[in-house]
């Protein structure tokens, strides 16, 4: 009897123990959905075009899934620098591209200068300041612009004032932003007179009127290049995904959203 209750019990906990490993395969297959994940770094003022750009990607494309992480291009840089699980970096910069570059993290023929942008000033549709021009910043009591040392539309519009001989006489007024959407906000809150952004960014805010454009030759060109980090786990996707951005509907959508075409 005692040896039929111990093979009962024996069988019954294999019984278990294989519907455990049945139901683990399941949730495990549940969760992935058999698709490869992607995780692509990119500035934050990419985000509109990108999201539609996935869109239409992940439809003719079923089997991959893609995932942004959004930030200021320095902050993304630093992270995939410190070894940050990252497929693509699409910055707002070359610098902060380049530097990845250096580092071996991205091999040059895995890379692009995709789009560019310009740099506008914009105020509160509702200012009563009577800035009508870049040279009237000198107007304005607060003026937001993004980290220059991490974001690169802070960087651009720090050079644009210098260039202008204006930082120094501004400086304390200046009011720095995590990231150029950041620099925005503060600017369709009122919480500051001005702000230095991306026209891309400009254009979709029914909060912020654009008073003027900056010069190109008083910053750096706006350009935004793309690559693929080196030792890829899903080379293949990683590379389909690279080279969808690149394609005419990628583009026209880029361009929808007041990027410049550099292909």
């Amino acid at each position: 009897m005692k040896k039929t209750y111990l093979m009962i019990f024996l069988m019954m906990m294999l019984v278990m123990a294989g519907a455990g490993c049945s139901s683990g395969e399941t949730e495990m297959k549940a969760q992935s959905g058999g698709k490869v994940e992607l995780t692509v770094s990119a500035a934050v003022s990419l985000q509109d075009a990108l999201n539609d750009i996935k869109k239409s990607f992940e439809k003719e494309n079923a089997n991959v899934e893609v995932h942004y992480n959004f930030g200021a291009s320095g902050a993304l840089q630093q992270q995939i620098s410190q070894g940050a699980p990252v497929d693509l970096f699409f910055s707002a910069a070359e610098d902060k591209f380049d530097k990845l570059v250096e580092e071996d993290l991205i091999e040059e023929k895995n890379g692009i200068d995709l789009v560019g942008n310009d740099l506008v000033l914009v105020v509160p549709k509702a200012s009563k300041k009577e800035i009508g021009s870049l040279e009237d910043l000198t107007k304005a009591a607060k003026i937001s612009i993004g980290t220059p040392e991490s974001v690169p539309a802070g960087q651009y519009a720090k050079q644009t004032l210098e260039n202008m001989n204006l930082f120094k006489e501004m400086e304390d007024r200046l009011v720095y932003a995590k990231d150029v959407r950041q620099v925005l906000t503060y600017v369709e809150t009122g919480n500051v007179d001005a702000g230095l952004v991306y026209k891309t960014d400009a254009l979709n805010s029914s909060k912020v009127e654009i008073i003027a454009a900056a010069q190109g030759d008083l910053h750096d060109p706006i350009i935004y290049p793309v690559g693929m980090i080196n030792n890829l786990d899903h080379a293949k996707e990683a590379k389909l995904f690279y080279d969808y951005l690149q394609t005419e509907a990628s583009m026209k959508i880029f361009e929808k959203y007041g990027f410049k075409n550099l292909k």
